[in-house]
């Protein structure tokens, strides 16, 4: 990809459509943390007790799985709202959702209707989610790839000015509006959640006036390739299917198959006694219809775009697989304990908090910006390998300050860098995403591709105290910067490929162009 001037990469953030990723942004932000942290506080609050609130916190399944239902925001038009556009349907349908729940959720108080506060926090999750989908879906499809990292930086803003506003901001209401941690009043609390519902009215009359993104001829044809009830029964297939399959080896490691291979016991005896073998056969049915010539046929709508992706890159979608699942291993591991880390070190609750919100927050705006202004200049590759170098390389900033105590000035350099870091490898990686999306599936590929990305991470962060424990904290540290290092060997690798790819002639049609420009 051509290099471009600076005040061609300055003008990346000219164009209204990075206002209008800002207040996306924003409406992202706000529902997130209002059913996940700010939600748990007034759950307490009003004595709730924690068995029940960690409970709670399983509503957060609805982002991890958005992507079972990302097709439907691909293929079907909404009734009615679909005049509007495919995305712009979806977003004024989801957003819509979101404010009517948060205000519901307002009229509940958890002492007397816990269920119902529970039940409309789900709704306002899965329209959050699929809000999230929708517009992933319209910023890959209103702008080519090299402001695709602009526009990240924009959204990433709005989602971080809104995350501080419904947790500390909310928490300020509330504290404001009467009810307090010695005295719980359920009004300051609906008054809050009613706040921050009209606080998303903006990003709904922006989904109302924004322009529709165009949609290519041979995108139309693949939306309507499959019905609303072949798309409805391929994301339920596909639910049962992510259900059976772990289930089915749990429910095998729990049978006594060792009874019938040393003790005598016949497979009829385990079947009648065993109920964890009847179950284990149960799923092991389910996942066989599952994935049955019948199966697949009604897995198509989910498939196909994952099809599309391994027939474009072939053989080397393994590389990008494993790029995209360890780019993040780094921070996101050593992210974990963080906080505890800080603690354990003898800093203060005030100290940590007033340095990660303050510094913590400017820094990683700063280093979206940054990011988004660099891959307009140099392209996305290089700006790419920075930002893992440096996500890898803060993780020794972490390590120096093990052996320095609690040093306030050395607690600042490192979160302000580490977050800095942070921003620029966040727009550099959407953007790296957003390029290996096909127009024709632009939201359940983003879906896919994003979930994939904290897949690993997360798994191996589940580890990070046991290797504390074992290995102390400077270990740990040098551990998690050395788990950057597979990600920069697969990003030069991949940076050679797309070299050899530049020197010769395409082999197929390419996937369909984004647009330029377009406000």
């Amino acid at each position: 990809m051509p290099r471009k001037t600076w005040r061609a990469a300055l003008a990346a953030y000219a164009s209204p459509s990075t206002l209008v990723l800002l207040l996306l942004g924003f409406a992202a932000g706000l529902p997130y943390m209002l059913v996940f942290s700010t939600l748990s506080v007034w759950l307490r609050e009003a004595g709730v007790a924690r068995e029940t609130i960690g409970y709670a916190s399983l509503i957060g399944l609805a982002y991890a799985f958005k992507w079972v239902w990302s097709p439907l925001l691909d293929q079907w038009r909404l009734p009615l709202l679909g005049k509007l556009g495919r995305r712009r349907s979806w977003l004024v349908l989801s957003q819509a959702l979101v404010i009517l729940g948060l205000i519901g959720m307002g009229f509940c108080d958890p002492q007397k209707h816990l269920s119902w506060l529970i039940a409309i926090a789900v709704i306002v999750a899965f329209a959050s989610a699929t809000q999230d989908i929708a517009v992933d879906a319209y910023r890959l499809e209103i702008a080519d790839d090299t402001r695709q990292a602009a526009l990240a930086a924009s959204y990433m803003s709005g989602y971080r000015i809104a995350a501080l506003l419904a947790t500390a901001g909310a928490l300020f209401f509330a504290e404001g509006f009467g009810s307090t941690g010695f005295s719980y009043k359920h009004s300051a609390w609906a008054g809050t959640y009613l706040l921050f519902g009209v606080l998303m009215v903006p990003a709904l009359l922006t989904s109302l006036f924004m322009r529709e993104p165009p949609v290519p001829l041979r995108t139309q044809l693949q939306a309507g390739r499959y019905t609303f009830v072949h798309q409805l029964a391929s994301v339920f297939v596909l639910i049962v299917l992510l259900v059976s399959v772990p289930a089915m080896f749990t429910q095998l490691y729990n049978t006594d198959f060792a009874s019938v291979l040393f003790e005598g016991v016949s497979l009829l005896d385990l079947l009648l006694e065993d109920r964890a073998f009847l179950r284990a056969i149960l799923y092991i049915i389910l996942t066989a219809l599952c994935l049955s010539a019948m199966g697949r046929r009604g897995l198509a709508p989910v498939l196909t775009p994952v099809n599309d992706f391994i027939l474009r890159y072939r053989w080397q979608a393994l590389l990008l697989l494993g790029l995209i699942a360890t780019y993040r291993m780094s921070d996101t591991v050593m992210g974990v304990m963080a906080n505890v880390f800080y603690i354990d070190q003898g800093f203060t609750k005030d100290q940590i908090a007033s340095v990660s919100k303050i510094f913590g927050l400017i820094m990683t705006l700063v280093g979206a910006g940054m990011g988004g202004l660099l891959i307009v200049r140099f392209g996305i590759l290089p700006i790419l390998f920075i930002g893992g170098v440096a996500s890898a390389g803060t993780n020794i900033l972490f390590l120096m300050l093990t052996d320095m105590g609690a040093n306030l000035k050395m607690l600042i350099v490192t979160i302000s860098l580490d977050n800095f870091s942070s921003g620029l490898a966040t727009s550099a990686f959407v953007a790296y995403l957003s390029s290996l999306t096909n127009l024709k599936f632009s939201a359940t590929q983003y879906a896919l591709l994003s979930s994939i990305m904290l897949l690993l991470p997360r798994l191996i962060g589940g580890y990070s105290g046991v290797m504390v424990e074992k290995f102390g904290y400077h270990n740990f540290f040098l551990i998690t910067a050395l788990l950057g290092v597979p990600t920069l060997v697969l990003i030069a690798l991949h940076w050679f490929q797309e070299n050899r790819r530049q020197d010769s002639p395409p082999t197929e049609e390419p996937a369909p162009t984004r647009p330029a420009e377009e406000s």
